[in-house]
């Protein structure tokens, strides 16, 4: 269904109140929407890469991590400032920027990165699962599709529940990774010497590119664009400058807190393992096992319950992420579970196929390498964001400057420069393989990747030799004249009554639109087994008494002056309604709503959003 509110995560838009007064208590309303980015920073996929790192080559790639911490920093920033300058999150200003030709390539990579994501936190939330209690991973795997009901409870209940609940799970790793160095005692000069910048072999370029992929990670910046905009703050200059600062502030803290624990579990694999002469392990299973054998059960206790919170927490931004993609790039609005649900399985089936295919023990290259595909996808959601944060048109005084711009630039460039190496390396070890593969390789991976190069070519340098031309008009132009004409009554209304305490403020509702002289049709439908089955041909007990009592309403409305029929249905009650709605000639619908939502709609069903898209009348909802 197309969306008619664009507001990005509308259910959620300016929820969060900013209290007048200064002090603490301000600068704490702002404080949020980092966190829940920051958990996309320790996500299972970070585990797998900082383990492989710390294990092969001990502390060297320390320098890495804080390289791509102080990327994303940098990113997210600008990420934040987009949303709250222009109140668009970044897959929205994509669509307001590019034609379709661009834009659909652009939309399907960011998926392709969501499902990369949601895969990592899909296996290390079975892994956890296995590791903590001793259920099959591939059990671990279907039950991660449960995360969706989770998702729909924080939402109902708001942002800040929501931010709450991030927030503990984050602290709970930390604690846990706290708890971890006191018992593994890496040495601090080794670690320092971590931070100075070495070079890179294949394998450590491999690693690296896995790292930056899992740190900075393309799904949080259209994350964080639109987090932002949760806040209701004065839509001034200085109201902007404010939210600016302030959420610089909870970025800074938030993503440091996520290179501490990222930092936390290279340094972990590189004591553990590297030290003692194991530079192969690259399984986060495997690394669960030695844990024990070296440091006891405690060690491999905490590690397991801060894998499962990592999974748990970054599967609600992953498919916060992918909502806000499909909606703001496509402008199409579907149930929010239904786009949840989409999300977990687009992971789910690759990761049980391996399990079938492979075994359980591929499943750590898998999550290696869904953090490379994280990486290689990157440039296309970093370019753009520089581009929308430098235009002057649209940013005004909030526009990036030259240091900053340049930072920017640097750090893209850095990202799809050690991509693009990878990429060829990767092509011509497939290629010098002969054979099948590397006819196929030909034939499709070296055209894909080509179009993706020059994708990448157009976004990046077009914006330099000319204005790009909107795709669409802007969310922010100027509304269009307001033409104003005397409706006319109604003249045939239709009610839908369902024998209960609702109808009363649903049919008096109806007849406060059409008055004495409209006609109302009072419509039943009788969802009964038969009646799905017989149709008009039922004549069970229900369908008969339902008949007989909307006769009885039909029948209190004439008495009261008014001119009405009864018009009983059999079947699907989105169906019948829509069919006698349609073919009545009506100028109104007048429908009660039950008031219930979440679980409980998933469950029941929702007739009334479900009729109004299928009927041709205005539709009046009484709740």
């Amino acid at each position: 269904m197309s969306g008619t509110d664009n507001r990005s995560l509308s259910e959620v838009h300016g929820t969060v109140a900013i209290p007048v007064v200064k002090g603490w208590r301000r600068i704490v309303a702002f404080i949020g929407p980092a966190y829940l980015v920051s958990v996309g920073y320790m996500d299972p996929g970070n585990w797998a890469t900082d383990i492989a790192g710390g294990s092969a080559f001990g502390y060297k790639l320390i320098w890495v991590l804080l390289m791509s911490n102080l990327m994303a920093l940098l990113l997210q920033s600008l990420s934040a400032r987009l949303g709250i300058v222009r109140g668009l999150d970044l897959a929205q200003a994509s669509r307001h920027t590019y034609s379709p030709l661009v834009n659909i390539p652009l939309y399907i990579l960011a998926e392709i990165a969501i499902a990369a994501c949601d895969l990592a936190e899909v296996i290390g939330m079975a892994i956890g699962l296995h590791l903590l209690f001793d259920i099959p991973v591939l059990y671990g795997v279907l039950i991660s599709a449960l995360d969706t009901l989770l998702i729909l409870l924080l939402m109902s209940k708001g942002m800040r529940v929501m931010e709450v609940f991030i927030v503990s799970i984050v602290t709970l790793i930390g604690l846990a990774f706290l708890t971890e160095m006191v018992i593994v005692r890496p040495e601090a000069s080794s670690v320092l010497t971590g931070f100075v910048p070495s070079g890179l072999s294949d394998e450590a370029l491999y690693i690296a590119i896995g790292i930056i992929g899992a740190t900075v990670m393309p799904h949080n910046l259209y994350l964080h664009s639109s987090l932002v905009q949760t806040r209701r703050f004065e839509r001034t200059p200085a109201g902007m400058r404010e939210a600016i600062r302030f959420n610089f502030f909870d970025t800074t803290i938030a993503l440091n807190i996520a290179f501490l624990v990222n930092a936390a579990i290279l340094i972990l694999a590189a004591a553990a393992f590297h030290v003692n002469g194991r530079f192969d392990v690259a399984e986060i299973d495997q690394a669960h096992l030695l844990l024990g054998e070296l440091f006891g059960t405690l060690a491999p206790m905490l590690f397991a319950i801060a894998l499962i919170g990592a999974g748990q927490s970054s599967t609600i931004t992953g498919t916060l992420a992918g909502q806000i993609v499909m909606e703001g790039y496509l402008d199409l609005r579907i149930r929010p579970w239904l786009r949840r649900l989409i999300t977990r399985l687009i992971a789910i089936v690759p990761a049980v196929v391996c399990i079938i295919w492979f075994g359980d023990h591929a499943l750590g290259e898998l999550l290696v390498l869904s953090q490379v595909i994280l990486s290689l996808q990157l440039g296309f959601a970093v370019i753009p964001l520089i581009h929308y944060c430098s235009d002057k048109a649209r940013m005004g005084e909030f526009t990036i400057g030259p240091w900053v711009q340049l930072l920017a630039w640097m750090s893209a460039l850095i990202i799809v420069s050690l991509n693009a190496r990878l990429v060829v390396e990767e092509i011509e070890g497939w290629l010098g393989a002969g054979g099948t593969p590397a006819f196929w390789v030909k034939v499709l991976v070296v055209p894909l990747v080509s179009a993706a190069g020059v994708l990448l070519l157009y976004i990046a340098i077009k914006p330099f030799f000319g204005r790009l031309r909107p795709a669409k008009t802007h969310i922010d132009a100027a509304v269009p004249e307001l033409i104003v004409h005397t409706p006319k009554p109604p003249q045939r209304i239709c009610i839908t009554v369902e024998f209960s305490r609702f109808d009363i403020g649903t049919v008096n509702a109806a007849l406060a639109q059409g008055g004495t002289t409209a006609e109302y049709l009072l419509i039943h439908v009788t969802e009964s087994a038969a009646a799905r089955y017989l149709g008009d041909l039922t004549g069970d007990r229900e369908a008969v008494d339902d008949a007989s009592n909307l006769e009885q309403y039909a029948e209190r409305l004439r008495v009261a002056g008014y001119n009405a029929r009864s018009v009983i249905g059999h079947g699907s009650a989105v169906t019948t309604i829509s069919t006698i709605v349609n073919n009545s000639n009506a100028d109104l619908l007048v429908m009660g709503a039950h008031g219930h939502r979440g679980l409980k709609d998933l469950l029941l069903g929702s007739t009334v959003d479900a009729v109004r898209h299928r009927v041709n009348v205005p539709v009046l909802v009484v709740k």
